[in-house]
């Protein structure tokens, strides 16, 4: 007795198991008898299936070839699978059976053992990697796979209300894995799953996320009642407050959809590929189940994460908001997975974590793990779709928002007044877009810095705009960020490393945020936290900005390490930014006519600069930490 294996590949298995020889398009014909439940087809029928229409007397004479070859196999295996007419082909099945034979049945007898052959054959695709390059083929290939699906799908809602056992859970929570890991209807089977797991604790989370962000927000402005303009201290009472009472499945708009990317393996472990499996299949659960969010079905997302081109037209298409990413890195014990969760429209990472793994552990403790990765997650966007409202009411104001913020991608004077202009034409389409209000903040506080000249008319104008942003959108993070900067360049160092802290708690896994906060702390001197704050930053956003090389090497300086200062430098788009911190690390290094080289460029875009005029206006907390600035920069020949 043979068996032809159809699920994962296309095989023929003696009685022990073993894969035997025989025509590749051979097992093609044996598939198609078996899963359409017929004993016999056409020639013309079966010549078209595999060769496709084009011309009909190729086709025929390959199949006369193909025949020919199938008769002298099975006289060599004493078998006769196939019988062969002028006409027709006829399957004689007493030698052999086939593992998709069950998927013919007219009507399933609608049992759990059933339910489980059906889960354990769909594992696998059906015909898997078989590929006849033409469009009959294809065609009749998804039908059958929708017709195996819809197979497992009436079966799983069959036993889903029988199950009361602990194994007949299990399978039925794997059926309803099954059906929305490979359906194109993403919400097939997300109620199934719901009552398979139970999953619990959605809502509460979500309640203490914004319980907490409340209380920050009070406090904060009730310690800030003397900020100026007045207005921000009267309208403290009126700060939109979210109701976690209203946190529910009825009251929430429209959802987001998240596409899962399947993660990029850069681990030398052998098993990893295993472990990335089950934990995306995990997550998967976790996002399903979830009435916060709507997840791209895995399928789906496996394809897109094959496109390189032209994957954000993809994501676009599919009407997707948000991208979860994953990086799997390290091997045994420190096997672990970074995961960013990206905004699409302005390219923001709104959250990321590092999960350590374990691999020894992770049999034990991987639901936990998924499960606290997608509450999270599902938290995050409800957060972050809030704060992003204003965008939605005005489409306007937020495209020329978005011309602005390319401006900001190189740190020049021209391009800083780009984006200012925008930014004003911003606020002509809507007088409140606080985006556009923290991004005009920015423009004056950037420009205060790239001209070294000390004019306090620019740092007020950022920290008034900063504090417009906060009015009129009291929960998002990038008003407090621009204040907290414009704080920081003014001197007032405490200050602005509270509210850049406010701000990162508001958006913990804003990069951006996290960069200026690792600033303020090396202006204050706290020089290996800022050191360690930046990394965060830098690895949150790999393809650095600038300015977040620029605080790298500057928290460098400060602690004596002069060369990995200038490495950072070098990794800048522009290192002219930081010429007279080049200049000040090649002289406490010893190279001075190497210094010479940037202290000569610094000269000939500032002539009239002054190393005590300088210091005189950048807020640095700490005497030593000034001496070190002056040192180096005298050694460097200003």
């Amino acid at each position: 007795m043979f068996r032809l294996r159809t699920f994962g590949g296309l095989e023929l298995l003696d009685e022990h198991g073993h894969a035997i020889p025989f025509p590749a398009k051979a097992l093609v014909i044996l598939a198609y008898l078996f899963s359409t439940g017929r004993r016999t087809a056409t020639r013309m029928e079966v010549a078209e299936l595999l060769w496709g229409r084009g011309t009909p007397s190729v086709a025929f004479t390959n199949l006369r070839r193909l025949i020919s070859r199938i008769r002298g196999r099975q006289s060599e295996l004493n078998v006769h699978f196939l019988v062969f007419s002028n006409h027709g082909i006829e399957l004689k099945s007493s030698s052999i059976t086939c593992d998709v034979s069950l998927f013919g049945m007219a009507e399933p007898e609608g049992s759990f053992d059933e339910l489980k052959v059906l889960v354990d054959r769909l594992r696998s695709a059906f015909l898997d990697k078989i590929d006849l390059q033409n469009s009959l083929f294809d065609h009749w290939l998804a039908q059958q796979r929708e017709r195996q699906l819809i197979a497992l799908d009436h079966a799983m809602r069959l036993m889903a209300s029988l199950a009361n056992t602990a194994d007949q859970r299990a399978v039925v929570q794997q059926a309803a894995l099954l059906v929305f890991l490979t359906g194109s209807n993403d919400q097939i089977a997300p109620k199934f799953l719901l009552q398979a797991y139970e999953v619990q604790g959605e809502v509460e989370l979500l309640k203490r996320t914004f319980e907490r962000r409340n209380e920050m927000l009070a406090s904060w402005m009730k310690e800030k009642q003397s900020f100026p303009p007045a207005k921000i201290a009267a309208r403290a009472a009126n700060v939109e407050i979210i109701n976690p009472a209203e946190l529910t499945e009825h009251s929430r708009p429209s959802l987001p959809r998240l596409a899962l990317l399947p993660p990029s393996n850069y681990s030398r472990e052998p098993a990893a590929a295993m472990i990335v499996a089950s934990l995306l299949e995990d997550i998967t659960i976790g996002f399903c189940v979830l009435n916060s969010v709507q997840v791209l079905a895995p399928y789906s997302a496996l394809q897109i994460s094959r496109k390189t081109e032209d994957q954000l037209a993809m994501l676009e298409h599919h009407g997707l908001t948000y991208v979860l990413e994953t990086r799997l890195s390290g091997v045994d014990e420190a096997l672990s997975l970074f995961t960013q969760l990206v905004f699409l429209p302005t390219s923001e990472i709104v959250w990321a974590e590092r999960l350590s793994l374990d691999g020894a552990r992770f049999a034990q403790n991987r639901r936990d793990i998924s499960g606290r990765l997608a509450l999270s997650v599902a938290s995050e966007i409800e957060r972050h779709r809030i704060t992003r409202s204003n965008f939605d009411r005005n489409p306007a104001a937020y495209h020329r928002y978005l011309l602005g913020r390319r401006f900001f991608d190189r740190l020049t004077l021209p391009n800083l007044r780009r984006a200012r202009k925008e930014m004003k034409a911003v606020l002509q389409e809507s007088a409140n877009f606080a985006p556009a209000l923290s991004s005009l903040a920015r423009t004056y506080s950037e420009e205060w810095l790239l001209t070294a000249r000390g004019e306090a008319v620019l740092l007020k104008s950022a920290e008034a705009y900063a504090l417009q942003a906060i009015e009129t959108s009291s929960d998002m993070a990038d008003g407090y960020r621009e204040l907290g900067v414009a704080k920081l360049l003014q001197g007032a160092l405490d200050e602005s490393v509270e509210t850049l802290q406010l701000a990162e708690t508001l958006s913990p896994h804003y990069a951006d945020i996290i960069a200026d906060h690792a600033d303020a702390l090396a202006h204050c001197s706290r020089l290996d936290t800022a050191c360690r704050t930046i990394e965060r930053a830098i690895e949150l956003n790999p393809i650095s900005p600038d300015s977040y090389l620029w605080t790298a090497a500057g928290a460098c300086y400060g602690l004596g390490r002069f060369e990995a200062a200038i490495g950072y430098i070098d990794r800048m788009a522009d290192g002219s930014l930081a010429d007279r911190l080049a200049a000040a690390s090649w002289a406490m290094l010893g190279h001075r006519d190497k210094a010479h080289v940037f202290v000569t460029r610094v000269r000939e875009t500032h002539p009239d600069f002054d190393v005590e005029n300088w210091l005189s206006i950048v807020p640095i907390k700490e005497k030593w930490h000034k001496d070190i600035y002056r040192e180096g920069l005298k050694k460097a020949g200003f």
